[in-house]
């Protein structure tokens, strides 16, 4: 074998031993990406700017005296009404997207009652959710869901009565700084025709 063909098989080796070391070097670097990829799927993600909160039932804030009066039966063509007091404390929640209060009263019997309201702002429907839960049932009722326009919040929602299906109806309305209107309604048809069952009149408490 001469010099010359020596030399071409010494170059024509090291040029596949180079183009192996690519080869490894490509391998290693694929095999070792989906890992890279993966740790980065694992990294927290920042949460998104929050809306800013609402502030339709910032007048309900603080300690209230509350008359009440009640339809003392429901949707039965009832036109006697109880009529009794209680105090109510509402306090924001959820940093503003939110408010809940207790009205409590000794109006029914020995056994104080206590009612729970809990009204939650969702900033994408731009809507109020509202519950409500007493300690005579201990069952968180159906929501009513809606806004306030013009300084009147109506909200709507389904639930039953007697095992009857009814449309239910809140409205609030703010009449001043110190005094706010809430009343409740029953529909059976739909919405045509509403019953009145609930009527509370706020007033601001000193204390």
């Amino acid at each position: 074998m001469n010099t010359a063909s020596s030399l071409q098989i010494r170059a024509h080796r090291e040029a596949l031993v180079g183009a192996s070391g690519i080869a490894a070097l490509y391998t290693l670097t694929c095999a070792q990406a989906p890992a890279h990829t993966h740790a980065e799927r694992s990294r927290p993600v920042s949460p998104q700017p929050r809306s800013e909160p609402c502030h339709d039932f910032d007048f309900l804030h603080g300690r209230w005296i509350v008359r009440n009066r009640r339809l003392r039966e429901r949707l039965v063509g009832c036109t006697e009404w109880d009529a009794f007091d209680a105090e109510q404390a509402c306090r924001p929640i959820l940093g503003g997207f939110g408010n809940q209060d207790e009205l409590v009263t000794d109006a029914f019997g020995e056994h104080r009652f206590i009612g729970m309201t809990i009204r939650l702002f969702d900033p994408r429907a731009r809507e109020w959710s509202i519950y409500w839960v007493d300690n005579r049932s201990v069952q968180l009722q159906p929501p009513v869901r809606g806004r306030f326009e013009d300084g009147v919040g109506t909200f709507h929602g389904r639930d039953t009565h007697a095992g009857m299906p009814v449309l239910a109806r809140f409205v609030w309305t703010v009449v001043s700084s110190d005094r706010a209107r809430w009343e409740q309604a029953f529909s059976t048809d739909e919405g045509a025709h509403w019953e009145t069952n609930w009527i509370m009149e706020f007033e601001r408490s000193a204390a």
